[in-house]
């Protein structure tokens, strides 16, 4: 049983696969087409869905679902600054600088999309 269960809404699911795949440590569970991919990495599944998928049609009122925003998932990684140079090396995007608090550090990297993706190191 999976502990939590996350859907991003993506422009290319094989863009987003190979992104958290090549660079986040995920594994592919499942991929349909096109339209929407399954992810895992320890107790979280992403669902990564495209413009294809039944989670990407506008609402009633004709919103319309886009990746972006800033709602995000953790992810406790270790050695954070080498990991943030590997990713800046690779091309990954970032919104912040690493951030320092009570708890650890942290900085926000971004999917291609423009989802967010938190890293986080703990003391």
């Amino acid at each position: 049983m999976t502990m939590a269960q996350v859907r991003y809404i993506v422009d290319d699911v094989d863009a987003a696969v190979a992104f958290y795949t090549g660079r986040l440590g995920f594994a592919l569970e499942q991929q349909f087409g096109p339209a929407m991919a399954i992810l895992r990495r320890d107790d979280l599944r992403l669902w990564v869905a495209g413009p294809m998928a039944s989670a990407s049609r506008p609402m009633a009122d004709g919103a319309q679902p886009a990746p972006g925003g800033w709602g995000r998932f953790v992810l406790s990684v270790e050695d954070l600054p080498d990991l943030v140079e590997r990713l800046r090396g690779e091309g990954v995007r970032f919104r912040n600088e690493i951030v320092e608090g009570p708890g650890g550090r942290q900085i926000l990297c971004q999917d291609p999309a423009g989802n967010v993706v938190e890293l986080f190191e703990a003391r």
